[in-house]
């Protein structure tokens, strides 16, 4: 007897749905619809490091995904029996006393801060700075499980940015919630902001949450960091819930949107990359690169490996952010497919073609040398202020040895990200990589192993996230007890491992040392 269920990947550009018989694993369908005012380009500034997301992308290109892999499934629809998600992250939004988003109000639906502020959007790094300002001039620093610094890219610093920057939107502005919570809030009709399930994923990395503190930092806290925080008074929460329980049941009203069965489970939402790391099957001892227009590496300890060591220098280390009763972290890169396609615009030539030039140059030690840092730095030490580099040009550099030293760059920042793991205690003993890279680009992947001196896995699935949502939809379905269960139940499978060649290994960790020194001059 099968029994489905139906993993939700909001992704950057759109949403995926993968349809899975949680007792085989049998994946029966999938599908993928763009976001259509983001497409379009709307709401959002690159120069100004803006990116926005109306909510009605998320409604309307869920209702098409959903079913159009109902119908790719067959006549499945009356068996699904859970429904989980992942989003990017942070990705919050301002909203009123019931939990709408700002944006769907008349008044503020042509207002970009009344909208999603996107995962990569840096324009609260002035209020980023003020909250690292005050944590780390207190006897408790909030941020110290947020790796010693919290970012623009995370929840108070863009909710303070949008209050700061649209006035006006203060009257109606009763509270403010992440994408992921909000959409499983949305489908089972509590989204009242005191009442609605939260994301301990969400909350722990992205929000300063934990445990220790007995949930978020004082509104005390807030307050020094500026008295407009103090709207939220009261209006947040305290609690967290892990990925493993439910946030309610699909109501009437979405059942019939979806096509779905009224009352089937739905899943808390949690960060894509964590989600996807659970779909690749992460253990104690991987790291899972989930590779894409950036990236996320995602381990996971045991209480017992991790103690009270705080990991310095990473996007957090939250208890039950990834698989429940482990520790997990987040680590990554703040651009990493983003840079190909930005040099690929640059020069007018496809990433196909760079790379076809760029694999059969010859390994030189005079090569251009880049610093990966486009977008700024996630981790180790984030800093978005810092720039990329490319050094080391003459007038006979070509565009494909510039694309080589780029590719090596990103290499190299994920490397660091590893280094810091292994300095700070984390075994390394194992790399698998998802998303589309890792399945696209073989020359990028095995720049990737020489660079790290490490064999990596690739997953056969092109829906790593969207099966890891299936995984908790399983057991917020009851199909199955656990999360480690379901994983074992529901294995993806790997398409391709690459080896690192011992020559090239030697050869890129001198390259590596001429990185360190250039990042070092860099942040000058």
């Amino acid at each position: 007897m099968s029994r489905l269920v139906l993993g939700i990947d909001f992704g950057t550009d759109s949403v995926r749905c993968v349809a899975v018989d949680a007792v085989s694993g049998k994946e029966l369908a999938a599908a993928a619809e763009e976001y259509p005012r983001w497409k379009a380009q709307l709401y959002c500034n690159s120069a100004e490091g803006r990116y926005r997301q109306h909510p009605l992308d998320y409604i309307e290109s869920l209702e098409k995904c959903i079913r159009r892999t109902l119908g790719a499934a067959g006549d499945v629809s009356k068996e699904v029996e859970g429904i989980s998600f992942d989003t990017t992250a942070s990705t919050p939004v301002l909203t009123d006393r019931d939990g709408t988003p700002l944006a769907l109000l008349e008044e503020y639906k042509d207002n970009p801060d009344a909208m999603f502020i996107l995962w990569k959007d840096h324009t609260a790094i002035a209020e980023a700075d003020r909250i690292n300002e005050v944590a780390h001039s207190q006897e408790t620093d909030y941020t110290s499980f947020s790796g010693g610094t919290y970012s623009c890219e995370w929840a108070w610093a863009k909710m303070l940015h949008c209050l700061k920057s649209s006035p006006g939107m203060k009257k109606d502005a009763w509270s403010w919630v992440e994408h992921g919570d909000w959409i499983a809030a949305l489908l089972t009709g509590n989204t009242r902001p005191e009442a609605m399930a939260r994301s301990r994923c969400l909350a722990g990395h992205k929000a300063m949450w934990n445990e220790k503190w007995g949930g978020l930092p004082p509104e005390g806290f807030f307050h020094e960091v500026d008295p407009l925080l103090d709207i939220f008074s009261g209006r947040l929460f305290k609690d967290t819930v892990t990925c493993d329980k439910g946030a309610g049941r699909l109501s009437g009203e979405w059942a019939e949107r979806l096509g779905l069965p009224e009352g089937i489970a739905v899943g808390v939402g949690a960060i894509d990359c964590h989600v996807g790391a659970v779909g690749a099957g992460i253990t104690p001892g991987t790291i899972v690169k989930v590779m894409g227009t950036s990236t996320c590496d995602i381990a996971i300890g045991t209480c017992e490996e991790v103690g009270d060591r705080l990991i310095k220098g990473i996007c957090g280390q939250v208890d039950g952010s990834v698989v429940p009763g482990k520790i997990g972290f987040e680590a990554g890169q703040a651009a990493f497919g983003d840079i190909y396609a930005w040099f690929s615009r640059f020069t007018g030539k496809s990433i196909q073609e760079l790379t076809e030039q760029a694999q059969e140059l010859p390994l030189a030690e005079d090569a251009p040398l880049s610093l990966d840092w486009m977008n700024g730095r996630r981790t180790p030490d984030a800093d978005p202020r810092v720039k990329g580099l490319i050094s080391g040009l003459t007038l006979g550099t070509t565009p494909a040895m510039v694309f080589r030293s780029l590719v090596e760059a990103t290499a190299f920042g994920s490397r660091a990200i590893s280094e810091r793991f292994v300095s700070e205690g984390i075994p390394v003993r194992e790399i698998i990589a998802v998303g589309g890279i890792s399945r696209k680009s073989p020359y990028v992947m095995q720049v990737m192993a020489d660079v790290l001196g490490t064999p990596i896995k690739v997953l056969e699935s092109d829906n790593a996230c969207a099966l890891g949502a299936a995984m908790f939809a399983s057991v917020v379905a009851g199909s199955h007890p656990d999360v480690e269960t379901a994983q074992r139940h529901m294995p993806p499978g790997f398409c391709a491992t690459y080896t690192p060649d011992s020559a090239r290994h030697a050869f890129y960790d001198a390259r590596y040392a001429r990185y360190r020194a250039l990042a070092k001059a860099g942040q000058v």
